[in-house]
């Protein structure tokens, strides 16, 4: 039966983001936090496997301590075990930093069969730990994954590309990444919510995995995005028309 992982991240919640009056500086002020969307995906995922196929499911994290918060969350969406990667440190990271850690992680203290992530996060959607990290452990990886099942220890992936659809299979060990329309996350009950917290916590922390890897990348700065409007009108007779070719053609929407 199936040792199953689903990773995920816990990430400011987009609702509670303010952009500043005079500039496009986000205020973070009084952000909440939440269990990124797409983590629910792979979550939801890897407990329908389990009713279809048995096993276990573990939800695993990186974070800081604050972000134990994020645990009793995830363990109420069917997971029975919650791994806590932990350090004051591991606040911002980015994805590379991230998959290093998982991997360390994961090689010394857990044991699986297969590995779901989301394919990006609601923060970054970098789409590069689930890759990153499949490449550290050494296992097949599919993205872009719809529809997943398993038969005879093998992998068998649905994944929807720009250009069709393809099907893979893959052996176990292996990792996924799955899209949001793989699923429909469930919301956990009051009896799921009460009961996440007698669920066990393995805590594992920055002696127990290594030095932290140094970053690839650097984010500088974050800035809203913003939309500018024309504010042009035009009437409906021939000449109004070819204004507004002839706008559209100097503006690059059309060629």
């Amino acid at each position: 039966m199936p040792r199953i992982v689903s990773c995920f991240k816990w990430v400011k919640d987009e609702a509670d983001i303010k952009v500043a009056p005079n500039s496009r500086e986000l205020v973070l002020d009084r952000v909440g936090y939440k269990i990124s969307d797409y983590d629910r995906n792979a979550i939801e995922e890897a407990m329908r496997l389990q009713e279809r196929y048995g096993g276990s499911v573990v939800a695993v994290t990186v974070g800081p301590p604050a972000a134990k918060q994020s645990l009793k969350d995830a363990l109420s969406r069917g997971p029975e075990k919650a791994y806590f990667i932990n350090d004051p440190g591991f606040t911002e990271l980015e994805p590379s930093q991230t998959a290093a850690i998982l991997a360390a992680a994961i090689k010394g203290h857990i044991e699986y069969d297969l590995i779901i992530c989301a394919e990006g996060s609601s923060d970054l959607y970098a789409q590069q730990v689930g890759p990153r990290l499949a490449e550290l452990l050494g296992i097949p990886c599919a993205t872009y994954v719809n529809k997943l099942a398993l038969e005879n220890n093998q992998i068998i992936a649905e994944r929807k590309l720009d250009d069709g659809v393809e099907v893979v299979s893959m052996p176990m060990p292996a990792l996924v990444t799955v899209l949001p329309e793989i699923n429909t996350p469930r919301l956990p009950s009051l009896k799921q919510v009460l009961g996440a917290a007698k669920k066990p916590v393995a805590n594992i922390g920055l002696a127990d995995i290594g030095q932290l890897k140094e970053p690839c990348l650097k984010t500088t700065s974050v800035l809203a995005a913003t939309m500018e409007r024309r504010r042009e009108k035009y009437g409906a007779e021939i000449e109004d028309i070819r204004k507004v070719v002839d706008a559209l053609i100097k503006e690059g929407v059309l060629v």
